[in-house]
């Protein structure tokens, strides 16, 4: 698959979603109040800000009308605009199936104009029950499930308290493959006494898995989480915005063609970003990026 062009030299989410509905898409964050196992059990992430999914909907409404005060913001631009429902807030596999089964299809009949689902959750939080599930919705309607993995190396994935190993997130690939789910992998870039090439490492291994696309986000240390505490102690080096798009701009050029790019940074909350602080300037991040990469003449799996 090949949707670059000159301006964005990797296949963008934008550009995959006009070829598969031709037509503009978003996705429309939803809060369904779900918990985290691993905070529950384990503490958390050391980077988490009271679970993922900052800028999903209120969950104290309901999911109608999360999806309807969206909507109506982006419906006065695009008025033809479809949408895919995006569970986005902490664990959205973490209940029992038959709760999770009506929650879905519950999404899916909100509006004449969504054409599918995005679920994101932990790879070691799926039941195989779960995941015949979703081999059945996805005859049925466009279906992502996005898997928290951050980084493919043990040791890191230990101290920023994951609660999972790189084996179970293959193990949960490989089982949702088989039954032709597709699945999107987040990684972080400036984890904790992570190198360069340990960041470029977990591309390679990305590779070799059968995944249709990933979010690059940078680590965000944030007031009020562990990492932050920690931080604020004993300081570390973060990345400089240079090196986060060298870093990135190279595991572009490392990375299988046909993988869609769904995110090359992420979001932080303003008053509870501590560093880096030049990450909250996002689309100056992902211009630069653009930049190095035509400057280069590269483009996406160009080194594969």
């Amino acid at each position: 698959m090949n949707l670059m062009t000159n301006e964005k030299r990797y296949n963008t989410l934008n550009n995959y979603y006009k070829l598969i509905f031709n037509s503009k898409v978003f996705k429309v964050s939803l809060n369904a109040n779900f918990t985290c196992p691993n905070i529950i059990n384990n503490h958390g992430c050391t980077f988490c800000l009271e679970g993922s999914g900052e800028y999903a909907g209120n969950p104290n409404d309901s999911l109608k009308e999360q999806f309807i005060s969206i909507k109506n913001k982006m419906h006065k631009k695009w008025p033809s605009a479809k949408y895919i429902a995006y569970f986005q807030a902490n664990t959205n596999t973490n209940a029992e199936i038959d709760y999770l089964k009506n929650l879905y299809e519950e999404a899916l009949v909100l509006d004449e104009n969504i054409v599918g689902l995005s679920i994101s959750t932990r790879p070691d939080c799926i039941s195989i029950e779960l995941m015949d599930y979703f081999e059945e919705l996805s005859k049925r309607t466009f279906l992502t499930i996005e898997l928290g993995l951050q980084t493919i190396h043990d040791d890191t994935l230990k101290l920023i308290n994951r609660g999972h190993t790189y084996l179970e997130f293959k193990d949960c690939v490989t089982e949702l493959r088989k039954r032709n789910v597709s699945v999107v992998v987040h990684i972080i870039n400036g984890l904790p006494n992570e190198s360069k090439e340990m960041m470029i490492s977990t591309v390679k291994d990305i590779n070799k898995l059968d995944i249709q696309g990933i979010k690059i986000h940078l680590l965000h240390i944030m007031k009020n989480t562990k990492l932050g505490y920690d931080y604020l102690k004993n300081p570390f080096k973060s990345l400089t915005q240079k090196e986060y798009t060298d870093i990135v701009c190279d595991q572009l050029e490392i990375l299988n063609k046909n993988i869609i790019i769904h995110r090359l940074t992420g979001d932080a909350p303003k008053e509870a970003l501590i560093e880096p602080l030049w990450s909250l300037r996002k689309f100056v991040v992902i211009n630069e990026i653009d930049k190095e990469m035509r400057k280069r003449d590269s483009y996406q799996g160009c080194l594969e």
